[in-house]
């Protein structure tokens, strides 16, 4: 299945150019940070910051649901913050938090990653300690 191959590109290989051949169209909604990302150059940049700021990004899958031009995946995203993200500079700090991926097609066509996380619980896990 296209999610598992997607999945795997991006969170097992961090393979930026593998996860967006996965897309007939690339694009990331990540409505926690305002972020659409449309388009192949768009995308690589997303995925670009993300790994270099989580080098040991990793999504673990809690549930999958199918619908008819979808699959929802639930997910715990984890990593240790290496990089800038999200307007947080880096902490070494680990983060882990729920999240529901919205996979979207056209056919059998990916068309859209939407991603759905509580960007407050990002910030607390991240912020320096006082």
């Amino acid at each position: 299945m296209i999610v598992n191959e997607h999945i795997e590109a991006e969170a097992i290989r961090h393979d930026v150019t593998a996860t967006v051949k996965t897309f007939e169209h690339p694009r990331y909604e990540v409505p926690a940070l305002g972020v659409v990302a449309d388009g192949a150059e768009a995308v690589n940049r997303l995925l670009g910051a993300l790994l270099a700021a989580f080098p040991d990004f990793q999504i673990e899958r809690t549930a999958v649901h199918h619908a008819d031009d979808a699959v929802i995946v639930e997910c715990r995203l984890q990593g240790t913050q290496r990089g800038e993200w999200g307007g947080i500079e880096p902490s070494g700090k680990k983060m882990e938090v729920p999240a529901a991926l919205i996979f979207l097609f056209d056919g059998d066509g990916l068309i859209c990653e939407r991603a759905y996380f509580d960007q407050a619980t990002v910030v607390r896990q991240l912020a320096p300690t006082k």
